[in-house]
């Protein structure tokens, strides 16, 4: 009787609300990737007796983790924001141009970079750190894609007067 009573709220559970709740799965990856940051602190400060490569190990799984949790981070729903400062900045068309052509760079930046080092690596140690920045690259990448939809739900200067949510056309 129990399992009968499960079945309707799973039904009533969107795909929508399925990906948002996928969406905290970034804040583990993210904390791993501290984990690394910290533990490259500790490997920077034994260089003396383990040189170079315990640092780099470290600085590529960083990069692997923060691309994977800030790429999580994208399955969010873009119609809900997470804070008071996230909705000021959205609602304005300027501050939200600025945010779109700074996580634009940066998103690029990091892609441009890690394939160009890849590409030109003649050392392990670069080809898998700028592997690490492609992997970064392409979490922001979808952070990007997840910014525009939220400026589009957002912006005050574009909301229809008839529905506060706009058209899905």
């Amino acid at each position: 009787m129990s399992g009968a009573l499960a079945v309707p709220a799973l039904s009533r559970l969107s795909v929508r609300d399925a990906f948002q709740g996928l969406s905290y799965l970034q804040y583990p990856a993210l904390l791993v990737a501290l984990g690394y940051a910290a533990r490259s602190g500790w490997s920077v400060a034994a260089v003396k007796a383990t040189g170079w490569s315990p640092v780099y190990d470290d600085w590529n799984y960083l990069l692997l983790y923060a691309g994977i949790g800030i790429g999580l981070s994208s399955l969010q729903d873009p119609t809900r924001t997470q804070n008071e400062m996230s909705r000021r900045v959205w609602r304005d068309p300027r501050k939200g141009r600025w945010m779109l052509v700074l996580l634009g760079i940066y998103a690029l930046g990091a892609m441009l970079v890690g394939l160009v080092g890849a590409y030109m690596a003649a050392s392990t140690v670069v080809n898998q750190l700028s592997l690490g920045l492609v992997a970064f690259g392409l979490g922001m990448v979808g952070v990007l894609k997840t910014a525009i939809e939220m400026r589009e739900h957002h912006r005050l200067d574009k909301q229809p007067a008839s529905s506060p949510e706009g058209s899905h056309a």
